[in-house]
């Protein structure tokens, strides 16, 4: 008797089970249909660091217009660029240079003879150069780690970045961020120069950025110092680039001022 009292309550026991199991079924989610948050998972540990110490990469993927003037001796140059598709314009006195996605322009106002650098190398020269250090979050890059740099008693730890073959103008063009190790901010770029030989070098130009200021919840260069170089190590200094009227903005920036005019030639 006691024997098949025990069988009947291992029996509703199961059922019991069976009904708790049946009300609370597992949830699987389906990560295909899930929006997940992977950007610092794809870059060094040091270098989100240095994304976050200047208002964060997401914080910069949200914005799609930058817009700077640099003050020159011959007149002040403003450059526009689309932050998305890379479409440049570089108003200058006398020329504008342009970009449309495809070729590289250049439209003269007057007849004077335009001067400047070639034109394909210089459209995005000085862009590169201030969106320091957001640029280096493009795609097709590889990341190392580099021999610190040591300039007037300091140490400053090295990022090395290359690229894979194709990527850009020139792909065998290298960088190396510098931070400072306290506060993480960027404070030096070393950087090779391969447009006009299409071959890796190992000679490091340098440009010192220890001057910033916020917009946008960014910090963006108030100035950039050019170095002098020698051994693959800054100098002394050679000039300086300040920047000033700075807009960055969310919104797409009307990509007709982008076009090439009639009167502008294509630069080959």
């Amino acid at each position: 008797m006691k024997f098949i009292k025990l069988i009947i309550v291992l029996a509703l026991a199961f059922v019991s089970c069976k009904k708790n199991s049946e009300k609370a079924p597992v949830e699987i989610t389906d990560y295909k249909t899930e929006t997940l948050d992977v950007t610092t998972s794809i870059y060094p540990e040091n270098l989100t660091k240095v994304f976050d110490a200047h208002g964060g990469i997401d914080a910069w993927r949200q914005f799609q217009f930058l817009e700077f003037t640099m003050e020159k001796p011959d007149g002040n140059e403003i450059t526009k660029t689309d932050l998305k598709n890379r479409k440049a314009l570089i108003e200058m006195p006398n020329h504008t240079i342009g970009f449309d996605g495809e070729n590289v322009w250049l439209n003269s106002k007057d007849d004077s003879e335009f001067k400047g650098a070639n034109p394909k190398f210089y459209y995005n020269l000085m862009f590169y150069f201030y969106a320091m250090p957001f640029i280096l979050a493009d795609d097709g890059i590889i990341y190392g780690e580099a021999k610190p740099l040591e300039f007037e008693g300091k140490t400053y730890p090295g990022i090395s970045i290359s690229y894979h073959d194709g990527v850009g103008e020139s792909s065998e063009d290298e960088y190396v961020l510098y931070y400072n190790p306290d506060t993480y901010r960027m404070e030096w770029l070393g950087y090779t120069v391969t447009f006009f030989t299409n071959e890796k070098s190992k000679e490091l130009h340098f440009r010192r950025y220890n001057n910033w200021q916020e917009v946008g919840g960014l910090l963006l260069p108030k100035s950039i110092v050019r170095y002098n170089y020698a051994n693959n190590l800054p100098t002394t200094v050679h000039s300086e680039n300040l920047f000033s009227n700075i807009k960055i903005s969310k919104e797409k920036p009307n990509q007709d001022i982008f076009i090439k005019p009639e009167s502008a030639k294509i630069v080959e």
